[in-house]
């Protein structure tokens, strides 16, 4: 049985929104909660989220999250490179794949993730060792990396993500589509936070 970790990368320094966004409530919840229940809801271990410059805050915010393993990423001004080492390197030695989440992302479904992991499960012998999302025909996250492939996060710089890795592994990724793109969506502006949260009373 493959076992499964979380990194949630909530390093960013939201230069776009003007504040932490990661902070701000969304329904009445802290932004960055939404990829850490979605972690906790699958039984994702370990769960590490990587913060930056409001550390402190997230920590105080995810106390009842005892499952959490916060890390603080120094070079978080670097770009997304130096949060994704961090988290895969903390993934080493203890699972057989992890799921990157982006912490903005709070629309990610129940369902999108159990199919990564199921599709996972039912492709790795095949070759199988990326799994992600596509939203409307577009990609997008949270994406699944076997174990195999930790080892390259090491040489990645900047702010290019996992580009590199996929790029050099195309013929071993899976895309899974889903008809929904909101649920591919990210908060940057507060027009965007706006609008998920009329998306969300449109819905109760």
């Amino acid at each position: 049985m493959s076992k499964i970790g979380a990194v949630i990368l909530a390093a960013g320094m939201s230069k776009r929104m003007g504040k932490p966004k990661l902070l701000l409530p969304l329904h009445g919840i802290p932004l960055f909660h939404y990829a850490l229940k979605a972690s906790i809801y699958h039984s994702l271990d370990p769960i590490v989220l990587i913060a930056g410059p409001y550390i402190e805050e997230m920590r105080k915010l995810s106390h009842e999250f005892r499952q959490i393993e916060v890390l603080y990423n120094p070079n978080y001004a670097t770009g997304m490179a130096s949060s994704l080492k961090l988290g895969m390197e903390a993934m080493k030695g203890r699972v057989d794949a992890a799921i990157i989440f982006l912490a903005d992302q709070p629309f990610v479904s129940i369902e999108v993730v159990q199919t990564l992991i199921k599709q996972y499960k039912k492709t790795r012998k095949e070759g199988i060792r990326i799994v992600r999302p596509a939203y409307d025909g577009v990609v997008g996250h949270p994406i699944l990396f076997d174990g195999e492939l930790f080892r390259h996060f090491d040489f990645m710089e900047g702010d290019q993500g996992g580009k590199s890795i996929i790029q050099a592994h195309q013929d071993r990724m899976k895309i899974v589509s889903f008809d929904q793109s909101m649920w591919g969506r990210d908060v940057d502006t507060p027009e965007d936070l706006m609008q998920m949260e009329a998306y969300l009373k449109q819905k109760e």
